[in-house]
């Protein structure tokens, strides 16, 4: 049986832990498995501002469905009449720039100027 090493004889012995909600915790866990990476990797990223550069891979691909799968069920259950949570808004716009960040062309500049020909019509 193999004994893990002590903290002191890691690469990184230090450790740094926090706290997140639910709803913030989903949307890490959304990021990262976009991102590719490991949490720890992505979230030191974050932390000391570098750029995150997706690796499409067929885990990265599975991640997506999944989630827009998790999305399509709540809004589903949004025709019952229900409004839908500042949370489920947040993270359909998050997987749609993921998806329109993959297709690498210009569809998101065409939407942002959608949205914001809508604003200037007091539409949103």
């Amino acid at each position: 049986m193999a004994v893990p090493c002590k903290n002191e004889n890691r690469a990184r012995p230090i450790t740094i832990a926090f706290r997140l909600s639910k709803e913030m915790n989903e949307t890490v866990n959304l990021l990262v498995a976009a991102s590719g990476m490991t949490k720890q990797d992505y979230i030191l990223s974050k932390l000391v501002d570098r750029e995150i550069i997706v690796k499409a891979s067929p885990s990265m691909y599975m991640s997506l469905r999944d989630e827009l799968r998790e999305v399509c069920k709540q809004l589903n259950r949004l025709r019952k009449g229900e409004n839908p949570s500042e949370h489920l808004l947040e993270t359909c716009d998050l997987l749609g720039e993921i998806v329109l960040g993959l297709r690498g062309d210009d569809t998101q500049a065409d939407a942002e100027r959608e949205d914001d020909i809508l604003k200037r019509m007091g539409r949103c």
